[in-house]
């Protein structure tokens, strides 16, 4: 068996909207609808719908031997529901053919693993409540962190879970002479297999596709499938993960990404031995060749391949304290919008708005911050929480 597994993340945040000092303890609205829609509706256009539309294509035209993954946030969902319920129903018309797997993650794209196991699990049977629910009663098998973060603890909180499978990064210091092309199992429960990402290949199509100084630019089908014929023959399995939105967004439609979907399964079935698989289909059926020892996170996130995107300046670490310390209290809240608000300010992307690795050098964020530097969005998001603590301490208070 030599397969490859296509595997696509699909998230947007409910991004907050301006929030001045003056505000706390006045406004108890945080997001940004208007943005949040026009986001939504602007990314359906140019990527959702085509993108969907090709992959339904592609399943029916190879009946089934082409398949796909996904982990859809249950923010992402939530906002389909508002504002875009056309796309909603088109990726349940992919899942409708039995040839893409959804993936399990936390619903709100929570950074919860590296800060509470309870609100960690919290987070996971909401969103699988929420694939139940809008999938015909699907239940997922595997399961696909935040930003791929994972380690061997985490990765043992997900077994205990019930997951077959987790998907992570094939991040080089973790490897070292291995290669990400195997089955792999959790160091500490052997039982969880862990699906590493080839990132040179991902990266191929995610980041580079488009760029013209790139020594490999143009990206044919052709020279893709070549580079997989050249890996070694006993290498049973190339994981290519990468953001849905690589396609037409990230990548734009001018750039002949779409083309290049809509070939890349002929070229595959025709000049070279290898199938498509879901992450299930690919436990199920291959062993793992060892465990892999991860005991410090990994993510998927720049050379580091570790959390300093969302987690490496004093900002970054107060802010996500600061929340957390809410915790307790929050376990005694009944009120839903508290609720709501509460899972939803837990969202990887506000701390990784406040990132300032890129901003130092004038890099260009990868993901496009609302904001015109991240101080501004550590300031935003703690006059928010300042706001939300008022607002539990109230709640307790009168509910005492």
């Amino acid at each position: 068996m030599r397969t490859i597994c296509f595997y696509f993340q699909v998230h947007q945040p409910f991004r907050l909207k301006p929030y001045r000092f003056f505000d706390i303890g006045e406004d108890h609205y945080y997001w940004n609808d208007y943005l949040n829609r026009s986001v939504i509706r602007k990314v359906a256009q140019k990527c959702y719908l085509p993108m969907n539309a090709l992959l339904l294509e592609l399943i029916q035209r190879y009946e089934g031997r082409f398949k796909v993954a996904f982990s859809i946030s249950g923010t992402f969902l939530d906002q389909l529901e508002a504002y875009a319920p056309d796309v909603l129903e088109s990726f349940q018309r992919l899942v409708a053919t039995g040839h893409v797997e959804l993936l399990n993650e936390t619903y709100s794209h929570s950074l919860a693993a590296l800060k509470s196991k309870e609100e960690f699990a919290s987070l996971v049977h909401k969103h699988q409540g929420r694939i139940k629910e809008l999938f015909n009663g699907y239940s997922p098998k595997v399961f696909r962190n935040t930003e791929l973060i994972y380690s061997d603890q985490i990765g043992a909180l997900v077994a205990e879970l019930g997951y077959q499978g987790i998907l992570t990064e094939g991040a080089k210091h973790v490897l070292g002479w291995k290669s990400p092309n195997y089955v792999y199992s959790n160091s500490v429960n052997p039982k969880l297999k862990v699906l590493l990402k080839n990132f040179r290949l991902s990266d191929d199509i995610a980041f580079r596709f488009g760029d013209k100084s790139w020594g490999d630019f143009p990206l044919t089908t052709d020279k893709f499938v070549s580079w997989l014929n050249a890996l070694p023959k006993e290498e049973p399995v190339v994981n290519l993960f990468m953001d849905y939105e690589t396609f037409g967004e990230h990548q734009w439609a001018e750039s002949g990404i779409f083309d290049f979907m809509r070939h890349l399964p002929e070229t595959i079935f025709t000049q070279s031995n290898f199938t498509f698989s879901t992450p299930s289909e690919v436990i199920n059926a291959l062993p793992s060749v060892g465990n892999i020892h991860v005991p410090t996170p990994i993510s998927w996130a720049d050379e580091e391949r570790d959390l300093t995107a969302w987690l490496g300046n004093d900002m970054q670490d107060e802010a996500f304290d600061r929340l957390f310390e809410l915790e307790k209290n929050i376990r005694k809240v009944s009120d839903p919008d508290l609720l709501r608000d509460w899972e939803y300010l837990q969202t990887s992307d506000h701390f990784y708005y406040i990132c300032t690795k890129f901003f130092s050098d004038g890099s260009v964020h990868d993901y496009f911050s609302p904001y015109d530097t991240p101080y501004d969005a550590f300031i935003n998001y703690m006059n928010i929480l300042s706001d939300f603590i008022l607002r539990v301490n109230a709640h307790l208070k009168n509910s005492a």
